[in-house]
């Protein structure tokens, strides 16, 4: 492994996961590569069922299988293939050197248990906790991560406490064994705007404190401008774009993330009647029915020939970006197009 691949905390090749649907295996991942380097944040963004979810979870190997399935691909983290490893193996590596905070706590949380017993468990198997050490341990981190009146939270059950909280006690859970690798599935989505800052804040904070590397996966552009240092975008289960937030911010390149730009609403803009929100036109294709050549080739204003007839690879375009975008292979940019963000 050279220099630079060290540098890299998760190194994902070519993985590919389909769903079965009646004989055959439809893909939902189609051959995604990215990597996390160590101590920064990288935001995974796209529509609801581009595959973002289904990565995250193929990396913990945590897929419902069956129906779906991990095909092909490698996920590098530490030296070894987690996709290689045993059941066994992988029990280990989940909690203690990768983490994942859920979407929806409720789902994730045991509706029987009080949130302070399911932390303590973790302290106890990772750790080696007694009960007593593990509970004392338990409000320590749930104050740091917030929680008011944490000696006495620690006994609530899930359903007795805000969205809020909940959320920070799947923050405190992830953090127990201080893993060096965060995986975020759209962990700010259910709550509202003053608390969604507040658990931003607070894995700022956890990065900067432990130096902890965060896959960060969302829809929401805003929070990937304040959160990310890099992004990478999806669509049809495929990265179509990557790059430093701030160069695909102020010069995206592939159509479709121009469009997630261009539907972002800007106050000023509005507050001055200078434009009206655009919705990109269409929808995604559903796994089983991608089309032959681009995937987003029937959404797209810039379509061409070639477009129909070949598939496009990711191409680097400029330093550290890459873009599945036959226009910069021909040259062009659809960025002098749309919204004047040259």
């Amino acid at each position: 492994m050279s220099g630079e691949r060290q540098e890299h905390i998760l190194e994902i090749e070519g993985l590919r996961v389909a769903v079965k649907q009646g004989r055959r295996l439809s893909p939902v991942v189609d051959g995604v590569d990215l990597r996390v380097e160590r101590g920064e944040v990288l935001g995974l963004v796209g529509e609801s069922g581009c595959g973002k979810t289904m990565t995250a979870l193929s990396i913990l190997r945590l897929v419902p299988d069956p129906p779906v399935r991990i095909t092909a691909g490698s996920v590098m983290f530490g030296g070894r293939d987690l996709l290689t490893l045993s059941s066994n193996q992988m029990r280990k590596v989940r909690g203690r050197e990768i983490s994942m905070i859920f979407q929806e706590p409720m789902t994730a949380l045991n509706p029987v248990h009080t949130v302070g017993s399911q932390v303590m468990e973790v302290f106890e198997v990772h750790r080696g906790h007694t009960r007593r050490q593990a509970r004392m341990r338990t409000v320590e981190l749930f104050e740091m991560v917030g929680i008011p009146a944490a000696a006495s939270r620690v006994d609530a059950y899930p359903h007795e406490l805000s969205g809020g909280m909940r959320q920070r006690v799947m923050v405190a859970m992830a953090i127990v064994c201080r893993p060096p690798l965060i995986i975020a599935d759209e962990p700010t989505t259910a709550l509202d705007v003053t608390i969604q800052a507040q658990v931003l804040d607070l894995l700022q904070k956890l990065r900067a404190d432990f130096g902890t590397s965060l896959l960060f996966i969302t829809h929401d552009l805003g929070i990937v401008a304040q959160l990310a240092s890099r992004i990478c975008v999806m669509y049809a289960g495929q990265i179509v774009e990557e790059g430093p937030v701030k160069e695909i911010f102020s010069t995206p390149v592939h159509p479709y993330t121009l469009g997630l730009l261009d539907s972002v609403p800007r106050l000023d803009e509005i507050a001055e009647g200078q434009r009206r929100l655009r919705a990109i036109a269409g929808v995604a294709p559903e796994p089983g029915s991608f089309p032959h050549g681009c995937r987003f080739q029937d959404r797209c204003e810039f379509v061409f020939d070639r477009c129909r007839r070949e598939i496009p690879g990711l191409v680097g375009y400029g330093e550290g970006r890459r873009t599945r975008c036959f226009l910069v292979e021909e040259g062009g940019a659809p960025r002098q197009s749309l919204g004047g963000r040259a």
